[in-house]
Formats: C-alpha cells, structure tokens, sequence
C-alpha cells in the first residue's frame, strides 16, 4: 500500500453528487489554497457499516466547515447509485439529508490513485486529510467492517491546524486546550514536567 503522506494529493475531475444534484467534472483542484479537504473512501452505496459514516460526516458538517474543511465522501458507485441512495430514508439504510459532495469513481481511477481499490471493484474505508497546499497530511485506511470515527478524524485535522498556527506539536491523545510541545529536546523535557 502507498503511503501518500506528505505527497500532493492525487487530482481528479468526475461527477459528483450533492443534495441529489449531479455535479459535472468535479474537482480535488478547486479547493487548493482555499480549503482544507476531508477525502473519504467507502465501499459501497445501499451497505450497512456505509450509511452509519455518512451521516455520522453529517452530522458533524459544521464543525469540519467552521474548521474551513470540505467533507467530500467518494465510491466505486454511478452518479445514478448516489442520486438514489440520497433519495432513500435513512430509517431504510438510505442517507437522505447528507448535504456535502459524493464522488462517483465509476472508472476507479481515483480509489486506485489513492491505493485504496481492492481486485473486487471497491474501495476500502480510506480517509485523506488535505491541506491548502493539497498535500496529504494523515492518511488512514479500515478494513471493510470496520467504520471509522469521525470524531477522531475532527481531532487530527484540528492538530494538524494547531501545528500550523502555532508552530508546535501534538503528542498523543491531543485535544484543543491540551498541552503542547515544541519540536525540541527542552521542549520534550518542558512537557514532562522536568
């Protein structure tokens, strides 16, 4: 599997579904230098671990936006899949009401650009934050039945953007208003306390 950390993200342009609108020639591009970007991978439209992570990205929409991010879901499904599950009830497995864009990687270029594409046709349950810049930051990719936790991907983006502003870094299980450290022998001893 690569690893696309610290490497420009790969560009793509296809269709896209948003709010049941399909979106022509779609791009990663439109967003450099003016948004983060929140990529994720599932395997496939009409699942079951799937419609939990949809709208759990929904759920948590305005966080990732007040934190100038772009939530944008993608799978190996048609644009006429997407429009379809976006019109389903979500007490029926469907994900009516999720509001960001959902890629249609229907020739499978992007998952395999990602290196998330298995033989079968789907992609597994990879997540990319992007900078600004449209490099990948954090790359974190799940077997099929395991969902991933948005509440964790939250969590990394805004180190991630606590390390940009501030020049410091995060140690593990770093929140907003924990301890820090600079990037420096001193600074490890600062923050054990000696």
């Amino acid at each position: 599997m690569s690893v696309l950390v610290g490497k420009a993200a790969p560009d793509f342009s296809v269709k896209a579904v948003k709010a049941g609108e399909v979106l022509e020639d779609f791009t990663l591009s439109q967003f450099k230098g003016k948004k983060y970007v929140v990529l994720f991978f599932y395997p496939l439209d009409f699942t079951f671990v799937c419609p939990t992570e949809l709208h759990e990205f929904q759920a948590k929409l305005a966080e990732f936006e007040k934190l100038d991010a772009q939530v944008i879901g993608a799978s190996t499904d048609s644009w006429f899949s997407h429009v379809a599950w976006l019109e389903t009830p979500k007490k029926v497995g469907g994900i009516q009401g999720v509001q960001y864009p959902i890629l249609s990687d229907f020739n499978k270029t992007i998952a395999a650009d990602y290196d998330v594409l298995l033989p079968g046709g789907m992609a597994l349950r990879g997540t990319f934050i992007i900078d600004k810049d449209g490099v990948v930051q954090s790359q974190v990719v799940n077997n099929l039945p395991l969902g991933r936790n948005i509440d964790e991907t939250l969590r990394t983006l805004k180190a991630l953007q606590f390390t940009e502003k501030h020049g410091e870094v995060c140690p593990a299980g770093w929140n907003e208003d924990a301890k820090s450290m600079k990037p420096t022998a001193d600074g490890l001893k600062a923050y054990f306390g000696e």
